[in-house]
């Protein structure tokens, strides 16, 4: 595993939507969701948002490496309303990732439980004494050394998809934390997208999805 050297892309987050209670954005690879411990990544999609949106409050976390669709909320009420979302699993996400190697199942349901790996912080492994963790998938591509999978995590475990991805011996291309050197050279960046987010609008609780491609 390499060590981390947080160099986030320029720019303010792309926004695919606002309103007086919620702003969307497609969060690109490389960047925090919320600040660091270090003073150099107190740079993140939250202060990035702050500057133009001053009440922004953080809903929900993506990896820095993991790019797409994130809700941040516009004020108090709105963030308690998808909070209980996230942590009632009533919200829909699915996810796109680059896998190495062609799955002999087209589709499916990955079903292994995970622990923190505690020789190897912030590593995760699978685990019979670990909580459960639930990944259905779709095969979308084939190509040569790779395929192209849809995810639809049933659970929010930490570095959950790519853990099960690596545990099925399909592991994401580009990730710094499970590829081999091989693998991780395959990518320049970690090929995993948030794709589509759905949940109840705190304002009216009528259901919104967004949806956003992938840029690989």
């Amino acid at each position: 595993m390499e060590k981390f050297i947080y160099n986030p892309p320029a720019g303010v987050p792309n926004i695919l939507y606002q309103d007086n209670d919620i702003v969307v954005i497609n969060k690109a690879s490389g960047l925090l969701s919320n600040p660091g411990r270090a003073v150099e990544t107190h740079d993140c999609a939250l202060s990035r948002l702050r500057t133009h949106f001053p009440s922004i409050i953080l809903v929900h976390r993506l990896d820095c490496e993991t790019s797409g669709i994130m809700v941040f909320a516009l004020h108090k009420a709105a963030e308690v309303h998808l909070k209980k979302q996230f942590e009632a699993r009533t919200t829909r996400k699915s996810y796109l990732a680059e896998i190495c190697g062609n799955p002999s199942q087209q589709s499916g349901c990955l079903n292994w439980s995970l622990a923190p790996d505690k020789n190897n912080v912030p590593r995760q492994k699978v685990s019979e004494e670990g909580k459960a963790a639930v990944t259905h998938f779709e095969i979308l591509i084939n190509k040569t050394e790779s395929a192209v999978v849809l995810l639809k995590p049933e659970t929010g475990r930490t570095h959950q998809l790519r853990v099960h991805m690596h545990h099925w011996g399909h592991t994401i291309l580009g990730d710094n934390f499970y590829a081999s050197a091989e693998i991780k050279a395959m990518s320049n960046r970690l090929r995993l997208h948030a794709y589509s987010l759905g949940f109840a609008h705190p304002s009216t609780d009528e259901f919104v999805e967004f949806k956003v491609a992938a840029d690989f």
